[in-house]
């Protein structure tokens, strides 16, 4: 079976983050703004290092002006998406992008997101959920309202909290009532951590927000403790190998260091993260990862059913996405 054709689940993607350059030049076109700076001579996104990176991600998201502009966004995404083989996704989603944390206007935002991906789910068969996050740069006080939005709002469609942005701004203690707050509405918990703050900031994760997943994590590589401490908790990280081998942490794929953790044990996933942004797809994710480590079809299933197991849905959700992963009828 082909790496297109392989099911898949992906547990750490940003919805902004995965808008095709084509769609974001188009927007800022009908709107007459110059976002031009942010484009390549290739017309796909550029930046020098990870503090650009955010730079020129809420310059693209700055282009998003209205609801109807984020179902338009999803319609895509998810179509893309859908066509990679992905039968299940949980997508991150900034009420701080979509109407500035105000409770009313997300509430609008949201219901443009979730039909569109409804709408996906019919005409493509890819289920969609939300995760709430944060932006980590924004500060502790955004995060409570990010959170209040996540706690409201928390249901079917949305199902988790997390936070995402720059890991040098604020320790994670900063942020643990916005995550109080999310563990209240009984949504599942994640965060971005040990990516460019270091093993360090994996502990302080677990300890100060007590989340269910890690995003990225890789650097709890350089702690052997945290290494046997992760699996012996069972705690899952949200890997996203080109993301990381793109913006430079790691110098290829043979140097990622996903297959070791798998290998002492760690529960990891494999996820785009922002898939334009770092010219990837979950298709090429899975073959970069089989040549690089020599990784098999059994070897992808066992990692889907860690993501599968790891989902912030409901059990009868669940139970669906089973059926589609063995090759049977939802």
């Amino acid at each position: 079976m082909s790496a297109t054709d392989l099911p898949k689940i992906e547990l750490h993607h940003h919805l902004e983050g995965a808008a095709p350059p084509a769609l974001i030049r188009d927007m800022a076109k009908a709107r007459h703004m110059d976002i031009s700076g942010i484009f390549g001579p290739d017309g796909g996104y550029a930046y020098r290092d990870f503090a650009h990176f955010l730079r020129v991600y809420e310059a693209a998201t700055s282009v998003l002006k209205e609801p109807a502009d984020f179902a338009r966004l999803t319609e895509t995404v998810l179509e893309r998406t859908a066509a990679e083989g992905v039968v299940y996704l949980e997508s991150f989603l900034s009420p701080d992008f979509c109407g500035r944390c105000d409770l009313s206007a997300w509430h609008e935002y949201l219901h443009a997101i979730a039909e569109a991906a409804a709408d996906a789910e019919r005409r493509h068969g890819i289920v969609m959920r939300g995760v709430v996050t944060c932006i980590r740069h924004f500060g502790p006080d955004a995060a409570r309202k990010a959170a209040l939005c996540a706690a409201e709002t928390a249901g079917d469609f949305i199902v988790g909290f997390g936070m995402a942005g720059d890991e040098s701004k604020g320790r994670p203690r900063d942020f643990a009532y916005a995550f109080d707050m999310a563990r209240e509405a009984r949504l599942g918990l994640t965060v971005h951590a040990g990516e460019w703050g270091g093993p360090q900031s994996v502990r302080e994760a677990l300890a100060d927000l007590r989340v269910d997943r890690i995003g990225h994590g890789v650097r709890a590589i350089e702690d052997p403790r945290l290494v046997d401490h992760l699996a012996e908790t069972g705690v899952v990280l949200e890997v996203c190998p080109g993301s990381n081998i793109a913006l430079g942490l790691y110098r290829s794929w043979a140097d990622h260091p996903i297959d070791r953790l798998r290998r002492a044990g760690v529960k990891v996933t494999v996820s785009t993260d922002d898939p334009p942004f770092f010219g990837t797809t979950m298709t090429r994710e899975y073959e970069r990862l089989a040549d690089a480590f020599d990784w098999t079809d059994d070897t992808f299933a066992a990692l889907n059913d860690v993501a599968l197991a790891a989902a912030f849905c409901d059990e009868d959700t669940g139970a669906a996405i089973r059926k589609r992963l063995e090759g049977k009828n939802a």
